[in-house]
């Protein structure tokens, strides 16, 4: 068995991890024709939130929060771990493979805790991450899933009303 698939036998971490990839692999595949020109330009004039005035700004938030989600994760176990910077990439295939490295980084966590619990039902165990929220490991990731999801939505609808 490939070691890169270790996990996706296995119950909940198998279904986090295919969900993840999948939901990644079709905003790769949303994102595969963009020119860079259609990446930084300005494609939303009506929100107030930076990380969505373009596909460049989406991508680059997508890309640092799946990091996010993970860096929350291993400051709970007790790890002492920076936040990532947003960096802003110049074409599509840059983020498809950020894209990649930053599922290599979450995978990374299952190889290095194992026999982590994904589900915690008491509230003052859960995760208190920086945005205000509490998740156990599962919620987390499944909020994850969902960011992911409704960016390339996003980015289908924004694309959409330029053409």
């Amino acid at each position: 068995m490939n070691s890169k698939r270790k996990f996706r036998n296995n119950g909940a971490i198998g279904a986090l991890l295919d969900e993840y990839e999948k939901a990644l692999d079709e905003l790769t595949s949303v994102i595969a024709n963009i020119s860079p020109q259609q990446l930084t330009k300005i494609i939303d004039f009506t929100t107030n939130d930076q990380d969505c005035i373009s596909i460049q700004n989406i991508l680059t938030h997508v890309v640092q929060s799946g990091y996010t989600y993970v860096i929350e994760i291993r400051k709970s176990l007790g790890e002492t771990i920076d936040y990532r910077a947003k960096i802003a990439l110049s074409n599509s295939e840059e983020y498809k493979l950020a894209l990649q490295e930053m599922f290599n980084y979450t995978e990374q966590l299952f190889f290095d805790y194992p026999t982590l619990n994904l589900t915690e039902y008491s509230s003052g165990k859960k995760i208190n991450v920086r945005w205000g929220q509490k998740y156990d490991v599962e919620q987390l990731f499944e909020h994850a899933i969902v960011h992911i999801l409704r960016h390339r939505r996003q980015i289908e609808k924004l694309s959409q009303t330029e053409n």
